[in-house]
């Protein structure tokens, strides 16, 4: 009896797995770059990340005109001036460099933080309108072909124009 029980159980597995195996993939993909491209908001997005770029550019040049005034007072007047002045001046000099690289290395961080923050409701939109095609259509996977990831790809559908419509994009 308990070797029967066994043998049905394998045979069970057996049949289960098979069925398993014979499932199809149903594989699409699509290329998120040129997605992203079309998205609406995203130019809104990019104009408000460029403003602010050009806001700490300008901030940034001013600092290094100021960098520049001190260093260039520096050259003309340093052989006049006593070791104490020297040395007042050359520490002005290098806590500006200091901080001139600081506020570089902070707009820089902030700039990304900003920009993950802009498109992140756009990428959102976009991975859901994804999400629903594929479960819509029955995919199993679907590649992004626009990250130069996919070394090799069997045929599958392009669900771009899917995605597009979903999106209510032409």
């Amino acid at each position: 009896m308990k070797k029967h029980l066994i043998v049905l159980m394998t045979a069970l597995i057996a049949l289960g797995g098979n069925a398993f195996a014979q499932k199809t993939l149903k594989l699409g993909h699509i290329n998120s770059n040129d997605l992203m491209q079309i998205m609406p908001g995203k130019d809104s997005a990019q104009a408000v990340l460029q403003k602010e770029m050009t806001e700490l550019e300008d901030q940034l040049k001013a600092m290094q005109g100021e960098l520049e005034k001190k260093y260039n007072e520096y050259q003309e007047k340093q052989a006049g001036w006593s070791d104490l002045i020297k040395e007042s001046q050359q520490k002005q000099i290098q806590d500006l460099s200091a901080r001139i690289e600081e506020f570089q290395q902070t707009a820089q961080k902030k700039l990304q933080e900003r920009q993950t923050e802009l498109l992140k409701p756009i990428v959102d939109r976009a991975k859901q309108a994804i999400n629903d095609v594929a479960k819509e259509n029955g995919y199993s996977y679907v590649f992004d072909s626009g990250t130069g990831a996919l070394l090799y790809q069997p045929d599958s559908d392009d669900l771009m124009p899917l995605v597009k419509k979903k999106l209510g994009l032409n």
